[in-house]
């Protein structure tokens, strides 16, 4: 597997798929290219870190359908969508589906680099976050489930005393449950626990689009991305 991030392009003209290649390597990139949809989607592992260029209107599978696809696989890439016939439907709708960014056909150079770093910059804290949800939900899972309930109410506020009450148990068996899943967890202070709690929450009620979430730039801006 290349070392860093890869953009990988899927475009079904060869003379673009050429000059996006060329763009891309001259920033210092990795770059693979595809011709279709389905190329893409033969090809791609998603252990991969990077973005993807992406054509909207393609014969066979189309820009849309792939971002569809992407989504059903549960495959989580930056896409920044790239059209010759753009316009403001189209952003909304590719950024409804996923889309991080839209440019038109033609497109300036750096316009196209700065969206392609901010994708990667994207597709980073995206694996990261990942990671360390992953690292917290392997220690949630050796909790015993009275470890897990006391851990709930203390995280919403309870102290020892009033978790005890809850219960009807002692005190000092609330201490043990506490220190328990404290070691459990990794966690030295109430502030890491609550951390770790509310993240892993938080990642629970995303919505289910994994492709990417798209940036806070207006889709009615996409006709001036290019002044």
């Amino acid at each position: 597997m290349p070392d860093g991030p890869t953009v990988f392009v899927v475009e079904d003209d060869p003379h673009i798929r050429d000059s996006l290649r060329c763009i891309v390597e001259s920033s210092g990139l990795l770059v693979q290219t595809h011709a279709s949809a389905e190329a893409f989607l033969a090809a791609y592992s998603p252990e991969r870190p990077g973005c993807l260029i992406l054509d909207l209107h393609m014969p066979g599978m189309s820009g849309e359908d792939l971002l569809d696809a992407l989504i059903s696989k549960r495959f989580s890439i930056p896409v920044i969508v790239v059209t010759g016939y753009g316009d403001v439907g189209s952003a909304v709708r590719a950024m409804k589906c996923g889309a991080l960014d839209f440019i038109q056909k033609p497109y300036k150079k750096a316009v196209l680099l700065d969206c392609i770093h901010r994708a990667i910059e994207h597709d980073r804290d995206t694996r990261e976050q990942d990671a360390n949800r992953e690292v917290i939900e392997s220690r949630l899972a050796l909790l015993t489930p009275r470890e897990r309930e006391v851990m709930d109410l203390v995280v919403s506020g309870m102290g020892n005393k009033q978790v005890a009450h809850r219960f009807g148990i002692s005190v000092k068996t609330i201490e043990i449950h506490r220190s328990r899943l404290m070691k459990k967890l990794q966690a030295k202070t109430a502030v890491d626990l609550a951390r770790m709690y509310l993240s892993v929450q938080r990642d629970r009620k995303k919505p289910s689009s994994l492709v990417g979430k798209p940036l806070s730039r207006d889709p009615r801006q996409a006709a001036d991305l290019n002044n």
